[in-house]
């Protein structure tokens, strides 16, 4: 069902990455600017994030060996900088996230934002991010010319295609990780009146059974299979003792590979160079002006 399936690593049946969201409490702030710091209820549920569900998903990674993909914004490594600590120490990857999780879309002056993030990933990590992913999604060509810029190698922000796949403008090219909603925890167990989201949450079997399907197309076609979780979500405590016990049986029967989004761009540009593989493109701008103009 996948017309041009990637080669994964021995002979791996699929590529498997459970990612996190760490916004911890910026998306209060960012959304109510002017009252954000009087409002502890929802600063409380983002910081259960970086002090409680972080600690908790990386034992879990360790006791499984598995390195694995984190999005964090900038304030929130700035604030939380014990989570980012640890994270790294286990060799996890930090992609960039925005400063303050801005949506691009709706937030002017996109540079500034962007290039106050890439800094202070550049003090607490020693190095630029490979991967980007935007808020919400909500990359526009802006932020893409940003990412060329300043040689990133992947996005993980749009949703063209079930297998990672090309992006390229006249700057560049740029691995695109895809993501969609039907992989994301955010509509199953977000509740977050403040912010506008008023999900009926879901019990953790039930949120978390439409991934494993998910996973089961990936696996059965090949392909390529990613979570998008966050840690004040999918961190809690019943809903991550069934992601362990998902993990444990997945490692156990299926023939995958569980890596790091820089990883899987590594081994996308390995196949290419050799020409073992050619990728599917996509080419940006999709449009250069309102289309009813």
């Amino acid at each position: 069902m996948i017309k041009n399936p990637i080669p994964w690593p021995n002979g791996a049946r699929c590529a498997c990455v459970i990612s996190f969201d760490m916004d911890a409490d910026s998306l209060i702030h960012i959304a109510r600017p002017n009252d954000s710091f009087d409002r502890p209820y929802p600063i409380s549920m983002g910081r259960y994030g970086p002090t409680v569900a972080i600690p908790r998903i990386l034992e879990t990674y360790r006791k499984f060996g598995l390195k694995q993909s984190f999005f964090i914004p900038g304030w929130c490594m700035e604030h939380y900088p014990e989570a980012v600590e640890a994270i790294l120490k286990d060799g996890h990857e930090i992609g960039h996230h925005g400063y303050l999780h801005e949506d691009p879309i709706e937030t002017p002056n996109q540079r500034e934002w962007f290039e106050r993030a890439l800094n202070i990933h550049k003090l607490m990590c020693g190095k630029k991010p490979a991967g980007y992913r935007a808020p919400v999604y909500n990359i526009n060509q802006e932020v893409i010319d940003l990412l060329v810029e300043y040689d990133f190698r992947y996005d993980s922000s749009m949703m063209a295609d079930d297998i990672p796949y090309n992006i390229k403008t006249s700057k560049g090219v740029l691995w695109e990780m895809p993501v969609h909603w039907g992989i994301d925890d955010w509509p199953p167990f977000a509740h977050y009146s403040e912010i506008g989201y008023m999900m009926p949450v879901r019990s953790p079997s039930q949120g978390l059974s439409g991934f494993w399907e998910e996973f089961e197309a990936a696996y059965e076609a090949g392909g390529f299979f990613m979570l998008v979780a966050h840690p004040f979500l999918t961190g809690r405590l019943a809903r991550w003792k069934k992601i362990e016990e998902w993990l444990e049986k997945i490692l156990k029967e299926k023939n995958v590979w569980f890596a790091r989004l820089e990883d899987i761009a590594d081994h996308l540009d390995n196949l290419t160079k050799t020409g073992s593989y050619k990728p599917r493109v996509e080419h940006l701008p999709y449009f250069e002006r309102p289309i009813l103009k």
